[in-house]
This record gives structure tokens, sequence and C-alpha cells, in this order.
């Protein structure tokens, strides 16, 4: 049986990925009966393509009937094809393989068989299109018509043309009945008058065998033009009142006629599902009517009469060659795709589904500069790959205290398994990840815990599968090919230097149209926070394909579509958090940093500092290496820390790989030692969390997590390290992380405006100082040193003033300051945070045991939360007095309201399962 190849792209930076290529085969001899050797060959393939120097044969059989498919049994596996089926290279760019189907196949009776060609390791789509040959000596080939359905006017003639490969008997008929009958030939012709839709049936007998060719008149139908209903979007409209209709929308300009099949219909084209046209809008619509409430019901567009393609606006799409993979765990009682009835992907439509019952619906954001963003890509994150899976982790990501979690793009993409920079369907959940309730209760989850959601977004580029692609290219609607010239969405040769798949073209209305609607789709449906655009270089119209100093450059035509972009979602939600992954000048990103920000808005950058702290981590200070002041927000002229920096991302290598295999050291130091590595990842948290500004951590960093982002290719899946959190070693990074990241959001000083950076000496040695823009606050003065040397070193503070100062991480440790410029020893990879005044930290949140009991927030503005079921629970002040009491029983996560106590430390106690417990409690 075919194999289903599970797309994996490259990052979308990187120049090169593995991809699907349409060669060309051959088989010789052309006809061929089971038992004849034959001999394949396959021209226009390039193997480099993929990274590799051989190409592998993988194949299957199908019996007599054309059903019960059989792959060959020298397959192999997907990832490791047999060498027995390893094509010879020609050494004229061509390669062969020869074999005799009944021996290959093991089997009989064999009707057709299906190729393909792969790299020995076919993941990431290193594989060819798939091609079909017919098993015997006797063939019929239909020569015209040459498409069907052949679109006519009614009283037009047809000529219907065939071969056969040995002498035959035709039978031409139309609609079940014989039109025509021919004898002894190997060639038919016949002219014939069609004045209503037609199904052919080309029948060619030789002795007992016999072929046919199926093919389809179609009489172009009379189209009703009528305007689009007020209040209809693009895509589907349910009708508010009546649950047994919805309405449809294509727009689909330059086309005659669409149709609407499902299973309805019986996915046949039927003009009483002929969709009506204002074409004032270059729209199409039809409100259907007699469905079925709370089914689930599907259906396609047929355009042309002869073009199958999903709604481009479909929420939830079913897939031929995918689904099957998806298990009943992540997505119970998935709708079967109808096989048989139709191909391509299909839209699902319900109606009268009970609407999602939010339980927050007035989420307050963490204020951008408190943002700490953990990326999370589903796939690599949890075994179940579900946003229940994540739900169900979410103790141990607030536990760090993240406030914000980033998914990495979840919209439908091609395959399963992806980076998701891939998509076909901007609107559409990929049902890999989960059902859209599911992704709602992790929304409404993670709003409970203070934790807001941001989706990362690709509107650069679609795959050859979204609809609008397919509707105007030259692979005459199918993946391939390139945008056709009159294609309103697609560019047909990107116009920058980074692209991959099919370039949007963000100039045209209709692009602004698709990408607003989608836009508002998720913001409304889903009660998302933000966006991170994905490759917002790719939105000029100006540069090439092969001109990187153009894409680099400032394009103001990029800059304004942007920011009509951001205009939109701000239109939507005006507190919408609006990220750009533009990595490009200075001058540009500024130009959005400082848009509408008097209003209080402006657009945040990815800010990516990861080879400067990897070289700090390392242990390479010459040159400037391990100097990361550029995350310093005014060192780029901007009044706002609006950059989101990180250490790590998806795209970045991780820092622990590189420091044990590349690590500095000397003969009683060495940063390859796991231990050492771990620990400097932690002192690099120090000088990073601190700073004030966004933040972002991707997933198991806070761990060390040290796999080489090349492991199983780029995007290749990962191994899932929860069992780093068990390690002493691993754990203390992420206990580290959790109370700067307590620090940074407790403390108004991590805020301020006022802030040195020391970071670019030679000798490793870094200092940060701060001074509280809050002069009432009782903590003035931070000074954070640390020694990246691979050497014991001394440091000068520079304390900003004399007297006690306290050890931010430890509440017990203080130092008497009587020289601000005394030197302090610190030993290679250690640091130490500083404070003028004593700082309370709450560490229960920190625990990663979902069997502790925990209270959260901790510390609160107003609130807390108890994850265990409590009763009695009382609050007591610094002197022991009780200020509140919640008597009787309480469910896990109630809610318990602190609004009348001030600011300070108290104490929590009561009982749980009739077991005592008592707590920490600050309220800021």
């Amino acid at each position: 049986m075919k194999k289903i190849v599970l797309f994996l792209i490259l990052c979308i930076h990187i120049s090169l990925f593995a991809q699907q290529q349409n060669v060309t085969f051959s088989v010789s001899p052309t006809t061929f009966n089971e038992d004849e050797e034959i001999t394949i060959t396959v021209t226009n393939v390039n193997p480099a393509m993929w990274g590799v120097t051989d190409i592998y044969l993988w194949t299957w059989s199908f019996d007599i009937n054309d059903d019960n498919i059989m792959d060959s049994p020298t397959n192999g596996t997907w990832t490791n094809s047999n060498e027995a089926q390893k094509l010879t290279n020609n050494g004229d760019g061509s390669y062969s393989i020869s074999f005799t189907p009944t021996s290959l196949y093991n089997r009989t009776d064999i009707g057709r068989i299906g190729i393909l060609v792969k790299a020995k390791n076919g993941t990431g789509d290193k594989k060819s299109q798939d091609q079909v040959f017919e098993v015997g000596k006797f063939q019929l080939t239909l020569t015209s018509p040459s498409s069907s359905p052949t679109i006519i006017n009614s009283g037009d003639d047809v000529t219907i043309t065939a071969t056969a490969s040995l002498n035959a008997n035709f039978n031409l008929k139309a609609n079940g009945a014989s039109v025509n009958m021919q004898n002894n030939s190997t060639n038919y012709s016949f002219t014939t008058t069609v004045t209503a839709t037609t199904d052919f049936e080309l029948e060619a007998v030789n002795g007992t065998d016999t072929k046919t060719a199926n093919f389809q008149v179609l009489v172009k139908p009379t189209v009703v033009e009528e305007s689009l209903p007020s209040g209809i979007k693009d895509g589907l409209t349910l009708n508010p009142t009546d649950n047994t209709k919805a309405t449809l929308v294509l727009y689909a300009p330059g086309k005659e006629f669409v149709h609407v099949i499902g299973d309805f219909n019986n996915w046949t084209l039927n003009d009483s599902y002929l969709l009506k046209k204002d074409t004032a809008n270059d729209r199409f619509w039809i409100e259907l009517t007699g469905l079925t409430p709370q089914t689930n019901h599907m259906y396609q567009f047929l355009i042309d009469g002869s073009l199958r393609v999903a709604d481009p606006y479909s929420t939830v799409v079913l897939t031929e060659s995918n689904d099957q993979f998806i298990n009943a765990t992540t997505y119970p009682d998935l709708p079967a795709y109808p096989t048989g009835k139709t191909n391509h992907a299909v839209t699902l439509l319900r109606t009268g589904d009970t609407p999602y019952a939010w339980e927050v619906t007035n989420f307050n954001r963490p204020a951008k500069t408190d943002l700490v963003i953990y990326e999370v890509l589903l796939r690599d994150f949890d075994q179940l790959h579900s946003f229940d899976a994540l739900k169900a982790r979410l103790d141990y990501i607030q536990g760090l205290g993240v406030n914000a979690i980033e998914l990495m793009p979840v919209s439908e993409f091609d395959g399963n398994e992806s980076w998701g920079y891939n998509p076909s369907f901007h609107m559409a959940l990929d049902k890999y990840y989960g059902t859209q309730n599911a992704f709602k209760a992790l929304v409404d989850e993670c709003h409970k815990r203070g934790i807001a959601v941001i989706l990362d977004v690709v509107y650069n580029h679609a795959t050859g599968q979204n609809p609008f692609y397919r509707m105007w290219n030259t692979d005459n609607g199918n993946y391939g090919g390139q945008a056709s010239a009159d294609s309103p969405f697609f560019n047909a040769t990107a116009k920058h230097s980074f692209n991959v798949f099919n370039d949007f073209n963000h100039s045209q209305q209709a692009t602004k149209d698709y990408v607003k609607r989608t836009v508002q789709y998720w913001i409304e449906e889903y009660n998302i926070d933000g966006f991170r655009w994905d490759l917002t270089k790719g939105f000029t119209q100006n540069c090439s394909g092969s001109d990187d100093a153009c894409t680099n450059r400032m394009q103001p035509d990029r800059v304004a579509v942007l920011k009509e972009y951001a205009d939109y979602q701000w239109d939507i939600d005006s507190d919408f958090y609006v990220i750009f992954e533009h990595l490009g000048t200075n001058q540009e990103e500024s130009e959005w940093v400082n848009y509408r920000l008097a209003e209080g808005k402006g657009i945040m950058m990815w800010s990516n500092l990861n080879s400067n702290y990897n070289e700090t981590t390392l242990g390479f200070h010459s040159g400037g290496k391990s100097d990361f002041s550029w995350i310093d927000y005014r060192n780029r002229g901007w009044t706002v820390p609006a950059n989101i920096a990180y250490m790590e991302s998806h795209d970045e290598q991780r820092l622990m790989f590189k420091n044990l295999q590349f690590g500095n050291s000397n003969s009683t130091y060495n940063v390859k030692d796991l231990a050492t590595a771990l620990n400097r990842i932690t002192s690099a948290g120090a000088f990073y969390f601190t700073v004030p500004g966004p933040k972002m951590i991707w997933q198991f960093g806070e761990l060390g997590y040290d796999v080489d982002i090349d492991f199983n290719g780029r995007t290749g899946n990962k191994p899932i390290r929860w069992e780093y959190a068990d390690e002493v070693n691993r754990k203390a990074i992420y206990d580290v992380w959790a109370k700067l990241i307590a620090l940074k959001k407790q403390e108004d000083i991590f805020r301020t405006s006022d802030f040195t950076l020391d970071v670019n000496n030679a000798n490793g040695l870094k200092k940060i100082q701060l001074t509280n823009d809050n002069t009432s606050d009782d903590l003035q003065y931070v000074t954070i040193i640390g020694n990246f040397g691979i050497t014991a070193q001394a440091i000068n503070p520079s304390f900003q003033q004399t007297g006690t100062w306290y050890d931010l991480l430890d509440e017990t440790k203080t130092i008497n300051v009587t020289n601000t410029n005394a030197t302090l020893a610190l030993q290679p990879g250690e640091f130490r945070i500083f404070g003028s005044d004593a700082v309370t930290l709450s560490t229960e949140d920190i625990e990663n045991n979902e069997d502790v009991l925990r209270v959260y927030p901790n510390p609160s503005k107003g609130f807390i939360s108890i994850n265990k079921e409590v009763s009695d629970v009382k609050i007591y002040d610094i002197s022991g007095k009780q200020v509140l009491y919640f008597k009787g029983n309480y469910n896990k996560n109630h809610t318990f309201s602190l609004q009348q106590l001030s600011q300070g430390l108290y104490f929590i106690k009561g009982k749980n399962n009739n077991n005592l417990f008592s707590y920490k409690l600050l309220v800021k």
C-alpha cells in the first residue's frame, strides 16, 4: 500500500528544505503481463534536493478489481528502504529498476501497480508523486476528450477518440445506453451532439478481456444572478434562527459556475445545488436547507464542473490521507472521510451545536514588559501531542512562573506531524492536536491561571493544498506548478528571498480580506490574546527570490500593510498582543514599535540573542562574542521594551547542545562537563530575566534540553524529555529560573528604565545594575554580578550605596557593604543578585509535583486559588492576627478573593482531607 508521508518542512529561514519532487516515470515494455519482466525508469529527479545520492522504489499492487492493495514485501520501512529496491544510477540523470510483478509482489491476478521513488529515509516528504501502471497487454487509452468533465454549450458536438493496444470491439454508452459500436480495430473515433450533461463510458473488448474509459460531458448551466444577502460572510454562515439552514459563499472571480457537493447530495453534480452569482462582488453563494442539526455534514465546492476544493474558510477539514493516523484520544469521534465519494480535502459542516461555555470572560492580560512567554511545539512537548496534554502540564508551566504560552502554528497544515509552517487552511484547527472545544478549554484554563495564549501565525505563504492556490495555478488545480497570472492571491514567483511554498501578494485586496477574515475568527472564536506573525519580511512586493539585500532593506509597502493588519487586530481587541518575527533593520522595526504607541499600543518584535548568550555559557568572550547588550531596548532607540528577547527559540540551536559539544575548558574546569554546563545555563538566566522587558523560553530550555536541533532533520520529531525534571542538576535550572521570573514579575525595579549593562568584558565578568523608577518602593537598587570565565576571578560590584545588601534569591543571606568598590570573588559560572532591600519570594508555586497542594498565584494581586479540595481556609497577617476566614468546603481551583487585604506578607492555613496545610502568601 502507498505509504502516507507525514509532511515536515524545514524552518522557513533555511533555503534548502526537503520536498516532494514531480518526476517523470516510464515503463518498458509499455504494456505488460504480470509475469513479464519490466523496467521502470525515472528521469527529472534530483536526489541532492533530498540530501542523498541514491533513490529507492516504494511500490504497491492492486488485485484484478483494482482493490485489495498490498505493499511490496521488500519495501522496507519508510525511514529505511530495503536495499533490494534501490534504483540503478544510469549516469545520464536517469535511474532504473527491473522486476517481474508476480515475483516482486508475491501474488498473482494483479490489476495494476503503484509506485513512487524516495530517499532511503523518506521523512520530510523526500519522495516523488505517485504513478500507477495498468497490468496486462490489452490496454485502452482515451485520447479525446482530454479532460473530464468537458464543458460545452448545449447542442455542441463532441468527438470521442481512443486507441487500444490490441484489436478490440468498441461500445460507447451515454448514461448507460449504447449509442455507437465499432468492431475489430485498434482505433476508435465518433462525434455526437450533446444537449444535456452526459456520463459516457467507452468499452473495449478483446476476447475475454474488457477495458473501460469513463468521462463526463457537462452542459454549462444557467447561473442565477442575485446579490449576496446582507450579513453573510465569505465561507460558511450559520442561520441564527434555523439550524437546518446555512449559507455558503465562495470568492471566485473569473469562474463561470460553481456547485456544492456533499453528503446531502451524495457528492454528485446537481443543478439544484448550483450557486447563485453576485457578479459585482465576484462571489457565488447558496443557502443550504434541510440540514440535520448536530450532524457531521461535509461539502466541497465544484468549480466549473471539474475542480473540487474545500471551503477556503473551513474551520475543520477532513483529509483522505492523514485522518486515519489521528488517534481517538486526541480527537474523539473524528468523522470519517467520504472515501470513494470524492477526493481532496472536504469541509466539515455542523449546525446546532451548543456553544462552548467560557469560564473566563474578562481575562486581564499581563503587561507587555512583564511577559514571560513559553514557546511550545505540541508534537515534541508531550507524547499525546494534544491541547488536552498541554492543559494537563499547566501546573509545571505555571510553577515556572510563565504568564504566556506561544503555540507554534496550529492551523491546518499538510500532513499530521510538522512544525506548522506549511499551512493549507488558515482558519481551520489542525486535528492532530485535538478538537475545537479542547483548544477552547486549554485557553480557558490558561486564563484561569493568569496565562495568556499567543498563536504563531503564517500568512507569508500557503501550500499547494490551499483552495485559493488551487483555483488559479499552472498545475490544473493540483498542488504543484505556480500561481497563474490571474491569481488574486498569490505571486507566480516570490517577491522576497526567504520564500517557501506559494507567496501571498499582500498588495491584493483579496489577500487582505482573507487575512482579516481568518484573523477575526481566531480572536473571536478562541479568545486568543496575541499573534506572533511569522516571517514578516515576506510581506513586500518590491524584491525577488534571489535579492537578499532588497528583502532585508526597509520596504515601505511592507510597513504599510503590516500596520494595516495591526490596526485590524486592535479594532477587534484593543489590547491584543501584536508580535512580528522580522529580524530586520532597526529602522523598519522602529516603525512598528512606535506605531500608535501614544495610545498604549505599539508592536512587539522578536529579538534573537541566541549567539551572544551561547557564547556566554560556552565561555568565549573575545571580540565581543558574548556581548548581549542588544537586549537593552534603549540601544535600539526605543522608549519602551518592545523586544521579546530569547536565548533559544524553535529556530535556534540549543544552548546546552553547544555547551556539551564546544564548551571552553582548562585543566580544572570544563564547560563540556554536564553538571558544569547546566550550571552555566542557570547563571545565564540571572543575566536574562532581570533585564527589563518581555522574555521567551523555548520548551524544556528550563531543564537544559541538549538535543541537537538537527536531530532527525531540522523539523523532525525530537525526543520528549520529561525525565529531565527528575534530575537534580537540571531541575536546579527550573527552580532558579522560577525565582528569577517571580522577581521579574513581582518587583517594580525590573520594570525600570534606569539600568546599565556591563557585559562586554573579555574575561567573562558581567554586571547589571538597576535603579528603581518608583522612588516609593523599598527596593531601590539591584546589582547582579557573574563570572562567565573558566577561572575564579574577582569583580568590582560598584554597589550603588553602602549598608546592608540582600541576596534576592535567599532572603537569609546578606552582606554589609562599607566600600562600594570592594571586590568580590566569584568561581567560574557563579553569579549573585543583590538588592538594597529584602524581598520575600513565595516558592510554593514552583513545585513540579502535581500531587502537592499549591496556592496560586503567589504573589497575588487580589485573588488566589488552591489546586485541591480544601476546607476552613484562614489567612493571618505577619503578627498572627486572623484577617480572613473562608468557612466550609471548597472545590479544587476555587477562587478566594483577597481584595480587602493590603500589600504584605501573610500566612494561609486550612485543611485538605483533614490534613492541615500552611503556606506563606505575598499580596502585592
